[in-house]
C-alpha cells in the first residue's frame, strides 16, 4: 500500500506524463503541471528537486509503461511468430496510442538526441533492450524450427522497429493509420516468407 505522499508522487508523474510525451521536455512548463494537478508549486517541489528531476522520474515512467505495454502483448502469444505478430499489432493504431501523443520511446529518443543526455542513455537502453528482445523471440522460432536459418534475426529485428516506429511518426503528421496497416502487413509478410 503506497503511502499518501507516494500517491500524490504517483499522480503527479501520471499526470505530467501526457504532457512530455506530447510536447517535450523542452515544452513544458512547471505552471502546465501546476495546472494539469491542481497542486502548489510546494507540493511539487516536495516530492521533486527541480523540473530536470520531474523530467527524468516522468520519462523514467513513460518508457516503462511502454516496455510493459509491449511485454504484455508479447506474452499472450506462444509461437516466435505470434509474438513478433503481437508487437507490430501494438503499433497498428499510431494516432490512438497506449499513450497519447505517440511512441515516447520514440518522441524522447528524438528530443534527447543532442540536448538531454541522461534521458538520451535512458531511451538507448530501452531500445537495447527491445532490440534483443526481438532477437531472442525470432533465434528461438529459428531453433524451434518455426523459421528457417536463412532469417537474419538482428537484421529482421532491427528493420521492424526502425520501420514502426518511423511509421508511427509519418502516419502521426499526415494523420492516416493507412500507411501504418501497410507497412505491417509487409512486414508479417516477410516474416511468413521464413515459416518452415
Amino acid at each position: 500500500m503506497l503511502t499518501k505522499s507516494e500517491r500524490t508522487k504517483q499522480f503527479i508523474l501520471e499526470t505530467a506524463a501526457p504532457l512530455f510525451n506530447q510536447r517535450g521536455i523542452a515544452g513544458v512548463h512547471i505552471d502546465d503541471v501546476l495546472d494539469a494537478t491542481k497542486l502548489t508549486k510546494g507540493c511539487l517541489y516536495g516530492h521533486f528537486e527541480s523540473k530536470e528531476d520531474l523530467s527524468l522520474q516522468v520519462i523514467d515512467l513513460l518508457l516503462a509503461k511502454m516496455s510493459e505495454q509491449i511485454g504484455i502483448a508479447i506474452s499472450k502469444a506462444d509461437t516466435a511468430k505470434g509474438k513478433i505478430f503481437a508487437f507490430l499489432d501494438l503499433y497498428k493504431n499510431p494516432l490512438d496510442t497506449y499513450i497519447p501523443g505517440g511512441c515516447p520511446i520514440f518522441n524522447t529518443a528524438v528530443e534527447s538526441d543532442d540536448h538531454y543526455p541522461l534521458v538520451k542513455e535512458k531511451v538507448a537502453g530501452v531500445i537495447r533492450k527491445g532490440q534483443e528482445l526481438a532477437v531472442t523471440i525470432l533465434k528461438q522460432g529459428i531453433e524451434s524450427g518455426e523459421f528457417s536459418p536463412d532469417l537474419d534475426a538482428v537484421i529482421y529485428a532491427f528493420k521492424m522497429v526502425a520501420a514502426v516506429e518511423g511509421g508511427v511518426v509519418l502516419c502521426r503528421a499526415m494523420n492516416t493509420a493507412k500507411p501504418m496497416h501497410g507497412l505491417i502487413k509487409s512486414l508479417k509478410s516477410e516474416l511468413d516468407s521464413y515459416s518452415v
